[in-house]
C-alpha cells in the first residue's frame, strides 16, 4: 500500500496495512535546511526543499505544506513579529485597532505570501505524489481571536451579533482557503483552530460549530478530506467536534489519546496524535521517542489512527528522535525489541518551591509551550502583560517556555500538568482558559490582599508584665497601654503575677517588674510545612 492510499484509508476509518505516520514539519524544516524560520516561511523554494528533506529522512506517510497559522491573518492587515526559531506571531488586531469588519475582503490566491505557499503546494505535489498532503488554514475561531483580539471572550457575553459577523466572515476565509489547497493538490485540509481550547461546550456549539460545520461540508463535497486540528486542554470539546462533521480529530498530548479514540471511533471518525512535543520529541533521546511512540501505536489500536505529533515539530528538534520513530513504525521486529526495553529512569529532582510566593511582590508564572508558536500561549501571555502595569512595583510576571529544560522542571514543581497556565504566587489559577481581565486582575489583587493581611499579622506580638507590688505593675501596665495607642499597634498585654509562672519566663520574682515582648512570624500557609522546614524555623529561636 503506497503512504498517500494508507493515510486515507486511515482517516476513512477503513482498512490498512500498517498506522500511517504522519510528522508535522513546519519551521522545524528550516533547521534541517540551516535556515531562519523568517527565511523559510517567506521564500516558496526553501519550502519545497524543505519538504524534500523531511521525506528523505522522516520517510513519512504524509506532510503538510506547511505550518504557519499567520497566514491569512496577515494578508487581513494583521501585523506580524518573525523570529528565528518560531513561526511569526501575530502582533496587532486590526478590529480593535479601529478597522472595520465590512472593510476586510475574502484573501485571493495570489494575496501575499497564500501565493507562494500554494506555488509550494503544487511543486510538492509533484515531486511527491505517493505522499499524502496536508493543507492547513487557520480556524474560523482562532482566525477571529488574530482579527479582533481577546476582546472577543467579552463580546461573546456582551454583543453576540458582532461576534456572529465577524464568525461568518472566518468561515468564509477557511472555505476560501481550503479550495485554493484542494486546487494546490492537497488530499486533506486540516482545520487548525488551537484557540477553541479556550472555550467550553456551550460556547463551542454557539460559537465555533455553525460556522466550521460547512467548511468540512464543502471540503467533502470537492473530493477532499477534512481534519480537525486542536492543541490544549480541549478534551471538554472532543464530543462537540465531532458533531462538526469533519473526517478527522488530530489532538496534542494535553488530551488522553485512549478518551479521543474511544469517542472518534465509535462516530466512525478517525484520530491522530499525540506525540509529546517537548518532554520526548525536543528535549528526550531516541529510545524515549521510540518508546513514546509505541504508547501511542498501542493506545490508537491500528485502524482509525494516525500517529503523529501532538502540533508543530520545534524547530530544534533533533532529527534523530524522528529518526528513531521511523524505526519503530518500519520495522516490527525493532518495535517488540524497543517495548520490551526497561528504559526507566527517575525522575530529576524537582525545585524546592516549598517558600514560594512568600515574597514581598506578588509573582505571576505563565507556563506556555512558546508564545511565540502557541496562538493559546501567545494570548495567555498578552493577559498577563497588558495588566502587569496596574500593579507597577508590586506584582512580577514572567513567562516560562517549557521548550527548555530548566522551564519543564519548574513546570513539574508547580505540578502543572496542562499549557497554558498561570499561577499567582505558586498557586495554580487558570489553566488552558485566557481570564477575562477583570477575572485575572481580581486574582492578582485577591493574592495582594491576603500578602497584607500576612504582614499585619506577622508584625502581630504580646507583651508580658511581670510584677508582685500593685503601684509599680500598675504604673508599667498605664505606660506600656499609652505606647501602644500612640502607635496604634497591633499587641496583646498580658499581666503575669504568680511566682511559679514568672520564673517559667527565666525572670525571678525580685528582679519585677520586668517585661518581655514577643513577636508573632507567620511562617506558613495553605500547606503543611515539612519537618525538614520546621527545624530550620527552630534554629532562631
Amino acid at each position: 500500500m503506497i503512504p498517500r492510499q494508507r493515510v486515507l484509508n486511515a482517516v476513512r476509518c477503513q482498512e490498512i496495512d500498517r498506522v500511517p505516520w504522519i510528522p508535522f514539519v513546519g519551521c522545524h524544516a528550516a533547521s534541517l535546511l540551516g535556515l531562519s524560520a523568517e527565511t523559510y516561511f517567506q521564500n516558496e523554494n526553501h519550502i519545497v526543499a524543505g519538504a524534500a528533506e523531511a521525506v528523505r529522512r522522516y520517510q513519512p506517510d504524509g506532510l503538510p505544506v506547511t505550518f504557519d497559522l499567520q497566514l491569512e491573518a496577515e494578508v487581513l492587515g494583521c501585523e506580524l513579529i518573525w523570529a528565528n526559531d518560531n513561526p511569526p506571531a501575530v502582533v496587532s488586531h486590526p478590529l480593535a485597532n479601529g478597522t472595520a469588519l465590512e472593510d476586510l475582503k475574502i484573501p485571493g490566491a495570489n494575496e501575499g505570501r497564500i501565493q507562494l505557499v500554494l506555488q509550494a503546494a503544487r511543486q510538492i505535489r509533484n515531486n511527491h505524489p505517493d505522499i499524502a498532503l496536508y493543507g492547513l488554514i487557520t480556524g474560523p475561531f482562532t482566525l477571529a481571536l488574530h482579527l479582533l483580539g481577546t476582546d472577543i471572550f467579552m463580546k461573546m457575553f456582551d454583543d453576540i451579533d458582532e461576534v456572529s459577523r465577524l464568525m461568518v466572515f472566518c468561515r468564509d476565509v477557511a472555505l476560501a482557503m481550503s479550495q485554493y489547497y484542494i486546487d494546490a493538490g492537497c488530499d486533506i485540509v486540516a482545520v487548525v483552530d488551537p484557540m477553541t481550547s479556550q472555550i467550553g461546550p456551550d460556547q463551542f456549539r454557539q460559537f465555533v460549530t455553525p460556522y466550521i460545520t460547512p467548511i468540512f461540508q464543502s471540503i467533502r463535497e470537492q473530493g477532499a478530506l477534512g481534519s480537525f486540528f486542536v492543541c490544549g486542554h480541549a478534551e471538554q470539546n472532543i464530543k462537540a467536534m465531532c458533531e462538526c462533521e469533519c473526517d478527522n480529530i488530530s489532538i496534542d498530548e494535553n488530551i488522553p489519546l485512549d478518551y479521543v479514540r474511544d469517542i472518534c471511533i465509535e462516530r466512525g471518525i478517525s484520530f491522530g496524535g499525540n506525540l509529546q512535543l517537548t518532554t520526548v520529541l525536543l528535549l528526550g533521546e531516541p529510545i524515549d521517542a521510540q518508546k513514546n511512540a509505541i504508547a501511542c501505536l498501542e493506545t490508537g489500536r491500528g485502524q482509525g489512527f494516525l500517529l503523529a505529533p501532538g502540533c508543530d515539530l520545534p524547530y530544534a528538534t533533533p532529527p534523530e528522535n524522528l529518526e528513531a520513530i521511523v524505526e519503530i513504525v518500519h520495522d516490527p521486529y525493532r518495535r517488540e525489541v524497543i517495548a520490551r526495553m526497561d528504559c526507566s529512569t527517575e525522575d530529576e529532582d524537582r525545585f524546592d518551591l516549598s517558600d514560594y510566593g512568600q515574597f514581598s511582590k506578588v509573582v505571576v508564572d505563565v507556563i506556555t509551550l512558546d508564545s511565540e508558536a502557541c496562538a493559546p500561549c501567545q494570548y495567555m501571555v498578552d493577559a498577563v502583560r497588558k495588566i502587569a502595569p496596574q500593579f507597577e512595583g508590586i506584582v512580577e510576571w514572567r513567562e516560562h517556555k517549557i521548550k527548555k529544560k530548566e522551564a519543564l522542571k519548574f513546570m513539574s514543581s508547580l505540578m502543572v500538568h496542562n499549557v497554558p497556565t498561570i499561577c499567582i504566587d505558586g498557586q495554580i489559577k487558570f489553566v488552558s482558559r485566557i481570564p477575562a481581565r477583570d477575572e485575572l486582575v481580581a486574582a492578582i489583587q485577591q493574592r495582594i490582599n491576603e500578602k497584607f493581611r500576612m504582614r499585619l499579622q506577622s508584625r502581630k506580638g504580646c507583651l508580658y508584665l511581670f510584677g508582685h507590688q500593685k503601684d509599680s505593675l500598675a504604673a508599667l501596665d498605664s505606660h506600656v497601654r499609652q505606647a501602644v495607642t500612640e502607635l496604634a499597634a497591633d499587641v496583646d498585654i498580658v499581666t503575669i503575677e504568680e511566682d511559679d509562672k514568672i520564673r517559667s519566663f527565666g525572670i525571678l520574682p525580685e528582679q519585677t517588674p520586668a517585661v518581655v515582648l514577643a513577636r508573632y512570624q507567620l511562617k506558613s500557609t495553605r500547606r503543611v510545612p515539612e519537618v525538614s522546614i520546621i527545624r530550620e524555623w527552630l534554629k532562631d529561636i
